[in-house]
C-alpha cells in the first residue's frame, strides 16, 4: 500500500513540477510507445535511447510504460490483426522481403505481427495522444493541483515524520 502511494505522490510532484508539459507529454509518450509493443523489440532499445538524451520526464516515461503494458495485454489480438493485415498488403511484398533479407532490418521482427500491428498502432496513436497529454498536464496543474493538495489525505501524509525526511533527502539529493 505504501508503495502504490509513493508513485501517486511521484505522479503528483511530476504533474506539478517545474517541467514543462510537453517533457511530460514526450515521456508519456515514449513510455506509450514502450508498453504497448512487445518488450523485446529493437525499437524498444532506440526508445530508451531517446528517453535517456531527449530532455523528457523519465518518471512518467517508466509510469506510462507500466500502464500501457497493461492496455498492451489486452490489445494484443488486435494488434495481431492489424499486423497480419499490414504483412499481407500486395503492393508491399517486395519491400517486406528485400527488409528480411537484410539482416539490420530482420533485428527488428518486422514480420512478426504483433510487432508489427503495435508498432504501428503506438506511432499512430502518438499523433493524437502527445497533444492530449500536454493538455491534460495543463489542466490538471491550473484545475486540480490546488484540490488535491487540500485533499485531508495529502494534508495528513504531509504533516507526517516521514514526508520531511522525504523532503529533507530530496532537497539533500539535489
Amino acid at each position: 500500500m505504501f508503495l502504490i502511494l509513493k508513485y501517486i505522490a511521484k505522479l503528483l510532484k511530476a504533474l506539478a513540477s517545474e517541467a514543462s508539459p510537453s517533457q511530460i507529454a514526450g515521456g508519456m509518450i515514449l513510455g506509450m510507445i514502450i508498453g504497448l509493443t512487445p518488450i523485446t523489440s529493437f525499437h524498444n532499445l532506440i526508445i530508451v535511447v531517446l528517453i535517456l538524451i531527449l530532455r523528457v520526464n523519465i518518471g512518467m516515461a517508466l509510469l506510462s510504460f507500466l500502464v500501457f503494458s497493461g492496455v498492451a495485454y489486452l490489445a494484443d489480438p488486435l494488434f495481431h490483426r492489424f499486423g497480419i493485415w499490414l504483412l499481407e498488403l500486395e503492393g508491399m511484398q517486395a519491400t517486406y522481403t528485400g527488409m528480411y533479407n537484410n539482416e539490420w532490418w530482420a533485428l527488428t521482427k518486422f514480420y512478426n505481427t504483433v510487432v508489427t500491428g503495435s508498432f504501428i498502432s503506438a506511432l499512430v496513436l502518438s499523433i493524437p495522444a502527445f497533444p492530449l497529454f500536454r493538455v491534460l498536464v495543463l489542466q490538471y496543474r491550473e484545475k486540480i493541483h490546488a484540490k488535491v493538495q487540500k485533499l485531508k489525505i495529502v494534508q495528513a501524509f504531509k504533516s507526517t515524520k516521514l514526508f520531511s525526511v522525504y523532503k529533507t533527502v530530496n532537497r539533500v539529493r539535489g
